[in-house]
């Protein structure tokens, strides 16, 4: 009788790959540097997880880094966010921004203070004091005051950066010390809600308000009666936007609900001029810097619109799917006007430049 065979012997596992070496450097490809790698996506700490989908406003900083403000306004509880990009075409990936954080409720405005600060107008009746530190990597609250008794729609940093004036739906405005971190002065000349706030560049205590209640009113905290009515008949419908012209100190322009844009003199407010730009109501203004500055428009309509100082159109972008929130011109690029909106998009708009037009910041007097 045969002794039967011994089984075959069982397969070997092929060995691990050996790990790569992450010390060696690239190499190269025909004597040409091989590209580098991309950067990791790397959240700093205290950052969120992730972005809220409803982006509220944008503002470069003089250096080019860019601010966010994000709220989600869906679910049972309405938070919101603050985020700092070094690289503004990496907007909005967490990832690979600088710094950012969580915040108790929505975020329906935001500007810089100074380089480091940053205030908020909170959907909490809040006004919030953020500063960045540790090099930049943490956003850390300075204060948080709820002095408004209804949603903040609106905050503005007057000149020299000590002060600032808010506004709410509480039909208030009122006027901040920010080292001081409390009220100087409460008002409530509006019979509804404030919709905008805008500081006039130069002066410590002007400013401009306007709100539902279809009211205009130049401010200068100096009068024992501080509020002038300001009627302009080119806007007919409820304002929702203002904001003062960079090198002219009587000159605003104002945008309505109907999406009517004008230029008005506060002296001769009669002689604006006005043009209808958006199907639908206006959401914020930016000037450039040019020696003749463009003037930018969004809207609730989804688009973006760039006027030159005639207000005829110069540029027209459409590429937005929900409301246009926030818009800021680039510092480093005199062509470049940066818009985010509720569809969480930030999009970066080269604009055709008049010839002969030059930038404010990069002019040289001979």
């Amino acid at each position: 009788m045969e002794e039967p065979l011994p089984p075959p012997p069982l397969p070997q596992a092929a060995p691990p790959p050996a790990p790569p070496d992450t010390a060696a450097p690239a190499a190269s490809v025909d004597g040409e540097p091989a590209a580098e790698a991309a950067p990791e996506w790397n959240i700093p700490p205290n950052a969120p997880a992730c972005m809220e989908r409803h982006l509220e406003r944008a503002h470069y900083r003089a250096d080019g880094a860019l601010l966010l403000g994000a709220s989600g306004l869906n679910g049972r509880c309405w938070t919101g966010s603050l985020w700092v990009f070094a690289e503004p075409r990496r907007a909005p990936s967490e990832g690979f921004c600088t710094a950012g954080v969580q915040t108790e409720a929505g975020v329906a405005d935001l500007c810089w203070v100074a380089d480091r600060g940053i205030l908020v107008a909170s959907d909490s009746g809040a006004v919030e004091l953020w500063e960045l530190e540790e090099n930049e990597s943490l956003i850390v609250n300075k204060f948080c005051k709820y002095e408004h008794d209804d949603i903040v729609t609106s905050v503005s940093v007057l000149a020299g950066s000590t002060q600032a004036v808010s506004g709410g739906r509480d039909f208030c405005v009122k006027v901040w010390d920010i080292p001081e971190q409390t009220v100087l002065h409460s008002y409530r000349a509006h019979s509804a809600a404030v919709t905008c706030v805008a500081s006039c560049p130069g002066k410590d205590t002007v400013f401009l308000s306007c709100a539902e209640d279809n009211r205009t009113l130049l401010w200068d905290t100096r009068c024992p009666k501080p509020a002038t009515r300001i009627v302009c008949s080119a806007c007919n419908y409820l304002p929702t936007s203002v904001m003062w012209h960079p090198q002219k100190s009587d000159i605003f322009v104002l945008g309505d609900e109907s999406g009517t844009v004008a230029l008005v003199d506060t002296k001769n407010p009669d002689s604006a001029l006005s043009a209808a730009v958006h199907a639908r109501g206006i959401t914020g203004f930016a000037f450039s810097a040019h020696s003749s500055p463009l003037l930018a428009s969004i809207s609730e309509d989804c688009s973006v619109a760039v006027l030159d100082s005639d207000l005829s159109e110069v540029f027209r972008n459409r590429s937005h799917r929900d409301f246009v929130k926030g818009l800021s011109w680039s510092p480093s690029d005199d062509a470049l006007l940066t818009t985010v909106g509720w569809d969480h998009q930030v999009l970066h708009h080269t604009v055709p430049i008049p010839a002969g037009e030059a930038s404010g910041i990069n002019c040289v007097k001979e």
